[in-house]
């Protein structure tokens, strides 16, 4: 049967000769996995086709959709809304690699979720049309993003403490802490002021604090080229 979804496109790896398996996490049917023919190849027709597969892009999907099915496939699909400066800004593309290395971990799900698909769109829209002060953004996205996944800090305390729970908490700076409460209640349009250093290290402790709740979370390659961008 097809059913109309929206879809965030997470990645793809090639299949034969011009084909690709794609991971698409949807608002009616969580994460799936689609095989879509003809889109690899020379031709002009094929490079645009497979445009659409590149992670994070936002598509409305026409699919054919059994439950545990594997592999599903795709009867229409379209781009309503391209992104405008994410793949052509080398800062913006590195951190979307970031967040697309992050989604692929955390979104494991075969069922819809409509608030936290809506969640995902909204913010990936603010980061194509923020045109500056958006170095934090992947920050606040991981922060915001746990409430949808179910543990949430409430203060960077909280955070803290269960970073910290079995090495030994070391003092933490008071202002890195304000930095930290501002993030998590901060919107995308408010800017927070901070030192390179100190994004380091709160990314690296909201980093600790994913692994404790995500299982197999493990480590992240994209961070070592996101830590020289944004230096």
């Amino acid at each position: 049967m097809l059913h109309k979804t929206r879809g965030i496109v997470l990645n793809f790896i090639k299949y034969r000769e011009t084909s690709i398996v794609t991971r698409i996490y949807t608002e009616d049917f969580g994460l799936q996995s689609y095989i879509v023919n003809g889109v690899r190849g020379s031709n002009k027709k094929s490079k645009s086709k497979i445009s659409f597969f590149q992670p994070l892009t936002l598509l409305e999907l026409v699919v054919y959709y059994k439950r545990n099915a594997g592999l599903n496939r795709i009867s229409e699909i379209k781009c309503p809304e391209p992104y405008q400066s994410i793949p052509y800004d080398f800062r913006k593309s590195s951190i979307a690699m970031f967040i697309t290395e992050v989604l692929n971990k955390c979104l494991k799900e075969e069922e819809g979720n409509t608030n936290q698909f809506e969640f995902l769109r909204y913010s990936l829209q603010m980061f194509d049309h923020l045109v500056e002060h958006y170095e934090n953004f992947h920050l606040q996205l991981l922060l915001k993003l746990s409430r949808y996944l179910g543990f949430a800090p409430e203060t960077a305390d909280d955070l803290f403490d269960e970073v910290y729970e079995y090495v030994g908490k070391p003092t933490i700076d008071e202002q890195d802490r304000q930095i930290l409460n501002l993030l998590l209640k901060n919107p995308y349009t408010s800017p927070v002021k901070m030192s390179n250093a100190t994004r380091r290290l709160l990314l690296d402790d909201i980093i600790k604090y994913y692994q404790r709740h995500v299982d197999g979370f493990g480590e992240l390659k994209s961070i070592t080229v996101l830590r020289e961008v944004l230096e």
